[in-house]
């Protein structure tokens, strides 16, 4: 599939069978077992070819995995992108034994990442994500790898056009790697001044609609590109003070301010029909009264993300592992209404718990199937061409990557963000 010139049917496409599969299955799922399937073939007016392609492979895929399968297709453990014995035999027991949904890579290098990548293919009976933190390349995580300027260093002088090019440059060198998701771009507005920034140089600045303009079109490069973006971190950590990593923070703001600020690049990504968000461990009491973490709160995501927003997409945790997660379970989580899990402390643990949940009736299989679903979906368009590590197809570092690093520039003496 040539993703650059189906960008807009894609998503029109997702929208309309998300939405007819969920009155066509009268019981808030994605499923239309049992429902009119030529409605959709109507309503999708020219895009069915497509639509019946999407539906049939998923279906087909449901059918043949467990619940404790599916249940593993919303989890994302962590792994350090190296080649130990030690590194490599966990990565078999989360893809042959937990039947993870998908790797997070960590820090290493190229070519154990890409050792990894060929493996998990090889391995999976059901195609998996490979995703990695590429805030400003893939050189962020993998020491080998192109390194590009922070978001909040990049050139006054760039635009959109650019930050496309961007996009579509790491799509290139994630499929070298084997590489099929990224986290980011980071869209959080860094409303927060001088020393008490967190997000700081994370952050492509404090203009919003630059911030949005800026994340959509690489978004859109990358996705273009045949990789799925992750924008990060809903709904916006640029206002806070405190390091989610160490704590929870609480975003003070009224909801006009989020409206007028926070939420801007989001609303733009979503309207661009872009793939996913990652939730992020803040309190937002403008959206949910509760003192609690957005991304284990049912109000921010089902409520307000997917209801009000009407994202579509995919919907991802920040990492479990971090402390302003405050010790939550990645059931909670789910419950809530994420798809993906992000690096939960203890896989199994957590996959045994949602189990447990779904056997006493507090959550639904049906629930774990319309995840899994949609999950399906996005597999589906990035696993359609390819499956495999492209080696022997091009360099990581050639002309073009000086070149547009040249042009993304760089600022100097700019604060670093406390983490990352």
């Amino acid at each position: 599939m040539n993703w650059s010139k189906n960008r807009c049917e894609l998503a029109a496409t997702l929208m309309v069978v998300c939405q007819l599969m969920l009155i066509l299955s009268g019981c808030g799922g994605f499923s239309v077992r049992g429902g009119d399937t030529t409605a959709v073939e109507r309503e999708t007016s020219g895009k069915s070819d497509f639509s019946r392609d999407v539906e049939q492979w998923v279906d087909s895929v449901l059918e043949k995995m467990t619940l404790r399968e599916k249940v593993g297709q919303l989890v994302m453990p962590a792994l350090y992108a190296r080649s130990d014995s030690s590194t490599m035999r966990m990565l078999r027991f989360y893809v042959d034994s937990l039947h993870v949904g998908g790797i997070l890579l960590l820090k290493g290098d190229v070519e154990s990442a890409r050792g990894i990548a060929d493996a998990v293919y090889a391995g999976s009976n059901v195609p998996m994500f490979i995703s990695i933190d590429a805030e400003w390349g893939l050189g962020m995580r993998l020491e080998d790898a192109p390194s590009f300027p922070r978001n909040g260093n990049i050139s006054d002088e760039v635009d959109e056009n650019i930050m496309y090019d961007y996009g579509r440059e790491v799509a290139r060198e994630c499929r070298l790697t084997g590489i099929n998701m990224v986290l980011g771009p980071v869209v959080d507005v860094n409303s927060a001044k001088g020393e008490s920034s967190v997000i700081g140089t994370r952050s492509f600045g404090g203009d919003a609609r630059k911030v949005a303009g800026f994340g959509t079109a690489y978004s859109q490069g990358l996705e273009d590109g045949n990789i799925i973006s992750v924008a990060k971190h809903f709904p916006g950590h640029g206002g806070t003070e405190i390091d989610s990593h160490k704590l929870m923070p609480r975003l003070e703001r009224s909801r006009k301010e989020l409206e007028q600020e926070d939420l801007v690049p989001f609303r733009e990504y979503i309207s661009r029909g872009l793939s996913g968000i990652m939730v992020g461990h803040l309190s937002v009491p403008a959206l949910d009264s509760v003192n609690r973490p957005a991304a284990f709160s049912p109000v921010v995501i089902d409520g307000f993300l997917r209801d009000e927003m009407g994202f579509e997409g995919l919907v991802l945790t920040d990492a479990l592992n971090m402390k302003g997660s405050e010790g939550r379970m990645a059931v909670d989580a789910i419950k809530a209404g994420a798809d993906v899990v992000m690096a939960p402390q203890n896989t199994a643990a957590e996959i045994e718990r949602i189990l447990l949940e779904v056997e006493r009736g507090n959550l639904s299989e049906l629930e774990i199937r319309e995840h899994c679903r949609r999950i399906l979906f996005y597999k589906y368009i990035v696993a359609r061409d390819r499956n495999v590590a492209e080696k022997g197809s091009g360099e990581l570092h050639n002309d073009y990557t000086r070149e547009l690093l040249h042009r993304l520039g760089g600022k100097k003496n700019q604060r670093r963000p406390l983490s990352e």
